[in-house]
């Protein structure tokens, strides 16, 4: 894998040319086309097994210059694993076989995402042994390092139609996997390349001033009591940090930490500068995966990034499918989904045993698996998504088709999760979804054969 080439400024305007909408220009060949998918939680070798209709998602993989997709897993052989699974962990404990490495490369995959929620699951021995299976099989990876200038730095792909980057960063996370970097003799610390979201509560004033009243009860010093607007319960073991303010309607909002943000959007500057294509790349789940709308941040932050040179925004990490958005004519996927939930995790660790009411001594690890499925994942919408397919003509998006799948919902546990083609009818109703969640967006799906396609004119981008 290729480290950041010498930085020759922070000027953008050094650096590569600008469209007529201040943006840097796409730079690739004409032809050029992206595969993006969403998660990908695989535990063995897929392209090897039988799997009706596999075949035919691997063709599109194959077809594209890059192939990403998010890879929300360890690889490692527990025969000879030095690690063990963390106290804290990403609310499972994935892990996948050492094939995994070479089968991602055998189904298409070229370029994937590292910073997730699951990247320390089993601690800095995981992540290290992912990395150099990745890096054994000539899979390029960002959003994980041994210090924050690492995770968070532009990773590139070379491609015969032009070069690419990615910078990968999330959201959820677990807080002991977010990485730093030195300060003076203190050393860098391991782990992902974190986005830190500020979160508040937004209640209705009747319910703000019960809340005032709890708070006022409590035997805890607030500076924060006399703002009429905001409540802020100090650190303690029930309403540590949680801040509530009035809203025209309860929710949930969110304000990125400036630092990060910078940090973010220079890194994105830099991966464009030296590349033709470049991908941010983002896993949140907030507000939760229960919901099809992203966070109140997330569009005003991807049109930042785009604005700072990236060509493509790919979310993931709510496991379904959230809205499509053009800016400036470059796609904006605020969740692609899951596209392999092959979840047949082995080993669990001890805590996820007791966290759902097992005994290793008695259970099996797929027992403690679909314990935890059946309390918020056993829902077929998981269970479909799409593959976007983007294709560039003259520097600008001119399509993107997006072909529905679906993982196998109504079968036995064990062969679940593995893509195809949705036939006709559910491909329609998972695509009349996508229309739905875009429509916000001012996104117009058309519905051709069973396939989702936006066409845009060259003139869109102006």
């Amino acid at each position: 894998m290729e480290s950041n080439p010498p930085v020759a400024g922070d000027d953008p305007a050094r650096q590569g040319s600008y469209d007529t909408v201040g943006s840097i220009a796409t730079n690739v060949a004409d032809g050029f086309t992206m595969v993006a998918v969403g998660d990908l939680i695989v535990s063995r070798s897929l392209t090897k097994g039988q799997h009706p209709g596999f075949s035919d998602i691997l063709k599109i993989l194959h077809d594209a210059d890059v192939t990403f997709g998010n890879l929300e897993t360890n690889i490692f052989d527990i025969r000879s694993f030095k690690g063990s699974p963390q106290a804290e962990y990403g609310g499972a404990y994935i892990a996948s076989l050492p094939e995994v490495g070479p089968d991602l490369k055998a189904m298409g995959f070229n370029i994937v995402s590292r910073a997730n929620n699951h990247t320390l699951d089993w601690g800095l021995e995981g992540m290290r042994e992912t990395s150099h299976l990745l890096d054994q099989n000539g899979i390029v990876h960002a959003g994980a390092g041994e210090n924050l200038a690492q995770a968070s730095a532009a990773r590139f792909l070379e491609t015969a139609r032009g070069r690419v980057a990615l910078v990968s960063f999330a959201a959820r996370y677990t807080p002991m996997s977010r990485a730093c970097d030195p300060a003076g003799e203190a050393p860098g610390r391991p782990g992902i390349n974190a986005l830190r979201l500020a979160v508040r509560i937004l209640v209705p004033p009747a319910m703000l001033e019960s809340l005032k009243k709890l708070r006022d009860s409590l035997p805890a010093p607030n500076p924060a009591r006399e703002d009429p607007k905001r409540v802020v319960f100090t650190p303690d073991p029930y309403f540590g940090g949680v801040t509530y303010e009035t809203g025209d309607k309860p929710g949930y909002s969110y304000e990125p930490n400036p630092r990060d943000v910078t940090d973010i959007l220079r890194n994105i500057r830099r991966g464009k500068q030296f590349s033709d294509f470049c991908i941010a790349t983002s896993h949140c789940h907030q507000p939760g995966n229960w919901s099809q709308q992203p966070p109140d941040y997330e569009q005003s932050f991807a049109h930042q990034l785009i604005d700072a040179g990236a060509d493509a925004y790919v979310g993931h990490g709510p496991h379904q499918l959230r809205g499509i958005e053009i800016y400036k004519g470059r796609p904006i996927f605020y969740s692609l989904g899951n596209f392999i939930y092959d979840d047949l995790r082995t080993p669990v660790g001890a805590d996820m045993f007791e966290v759902y009411g097992k005994d290793p001594r008695i259970d099996t690890d797929a027992e403690v698996t679909v314990a935890e499925e059946a309390k918020g994942f056993n829902d077929p919408v998981i269970y479909e998504s799409i593959v976007a397919v983007s294709r560039f003509e003259e520097n600008q998006l001119a399509e993107l088709r997006l072909c529905p799948i679906e993982l196998g919902f109504s079968k036995r546990f064990a062969n679940r999760g593995v893509p195809r083609l949705a036939p006709p009818p559910q491909a329609t109703a998972i695509l009349e979804r996508l229309q739905k969640l875009s429509k916000p967006f001012g996104t117009q799906i058309d519905v051709e054969d069973a396939i989702g396609v936006i066409r845009l004119q060259p003139s869109s981008s102006l």
